[in-house]
């Protein structure tokens, strides 16, 4: 089991949510917390994390939130912190709209954070998903997403990827088809010639 699924088993089924996405991080800025706000059990990871109650009426989130979890040096398990509804997410900031950069700000109603994702695509992918959850289930009060590349937007995300390549291998089957058509076609009209000659040249032959 990966460790996003692990955390979606620990933290997020057994209150009835499914975790919708996640993006391992680290603070791009040094934040100065007391001692015991961690209990001095030292070093740790990070996730954001994207998850949503469902609605079994229409299998839609009823209420869909981002949670922070942490993973500590030398434990298997997973500790929820800090957790915002989605409507309390004000701004995305995606720093560069010109390269892929792992880095990115999250602003709440009472919380402004800036990460450093594990991976440029990491973000990429959680970026979109997020930008889908929000246009989807929030009717008001949606978040700005700035300084973010159009393929989070969905000017080519996944999904636009993937129907292309779908579309993309669709055509090429068909350009082949066509091919062998043509083929198929130039064969048979050779072989009426063939089979014309064939017969002029037995109707020359009966009469000589």
């Amino acid at each position: 089991m990966n460790v996003k699924s692990a955390i979606s088993k620990e933290i997020f089924a057994p209150h009835d949510e499914r975790m919708l996405g996640a993006v391992q991080v680290k603070r791009r800025t040094k934040k100065k917390i007391p001692f015991l706000a961690t209990g001095g059990q030292g070093e740790y990871l990070t996730y954001i994390c994207l998850s949503g109650k469902i609605n079994m009426t229409n299998k839609k989130p009823a209420q869909a939130s981002i949670t922070k979890v942490k993973q500590f040096e030398g434990s298997t398990s997973f500790v929820r912190r800090t957790q915002w509804m989605l409507e309390q997410l004000r701004q995305v900031n995606g720093i560069d709209p010109n390269r892929d950069s792992p880095e990115f700000d999250l602003l709440f109603e009472n919380a402004f954070d800036q990460w450093v994702a594990s991976t440029a695509s990491e973000k990429c992918t959680f970026f979109q998903v997020l930008h889908h959850t929000c246009q989807r289930y929030l009717t008001d009060k949606k978040p700005e997403f700035i300084n973010c590349q159009s393929k989070i937007m969905g000017g080519n995300s996944i999904l636009h990827s993937a129907a292309d390549s779908v579309t993309s291998a669709v055509q090429k089957a068909s350009q082949a088809l066509n091919e062998r058509g043509e083929r198929l076609g130039r064969a048979e009209e050779k072989t009426e010639e063939l089979k014309n000659s064939a017969q002029q040249f037995a109707e020359t032959a009966h009469k000589v």
